[in-house]
């Protein structure tokens, strides 16, 4: 074997002992980083099954616990009741959509900066839900929102 193989083996030796030392520091996620993750992946999913694709059957079956709480004034508390508001908001507005815009977490609590539009020719509102998870599912929500303005004080958008 010539120098210049041997030193070829050493380097690639080196790089290779070098990338799985650094592999191994990583280690496995913290438990809690990965039920964070694992709670933010499925309220996405929950949003979506829920405003975009108005799947009340799967929403119910998948997504929300028997004893959902719910903090928006107008609508009890409740499974039943939560999605009873939205087939009634459905059938009121046929062309309601959401599009997620930003999302994190922390603990059992998962929030969600959306914007909402009850129909393509309207501004919407900027809205965020909080919503607390357990088992991968809402068992409480809290939420807060605000009409999208035709004109702004600043350059800024709400998204």
């Amino acid at each position: 074997m010539n120098i210049d193989k041997i030193k070829n083996l050493i380097c690639d030796t080196t790089v290779l002992i070098t990338a799985l030392a650094l592999g191994a520091c990583q280690g496995d996620k913290d438990p809690q980083t990965a039920l964070e993750e694992a709670n933010l992946q499925k309220a996405v999913y929950c949003m979506d099954l829920l405003e975009n694709q108005k799947d009340l059957e799967a929403s119910r079956r998948e997504c929300f616990a028997e004893t959902y709480i719910q903090h928006t004034p107008w609508v009890p508390d409740g499974k039943d009741a939560v999605l009873s508001y939205f087939a009634t908001r459905f059938e009121n507005y046929p062309d309601f959509a959401m599009e997620i815009k930003r999302t994190g977490a922390d603990g059992d609590l998962v929030w969600i900066h959306l914007h909402a539009k009850r129909s393509p020719d309207v501004l919407g509102n900027a809205v965020i839900n909080i919503f607390r998870m357990k088992d991968g599912k809402f068992v409480e929500h809290w939420n807060v929102g605000q009409a999208v303005p035709e004109k702004s004080a600043n350059d800024n958008t709400m998204f």
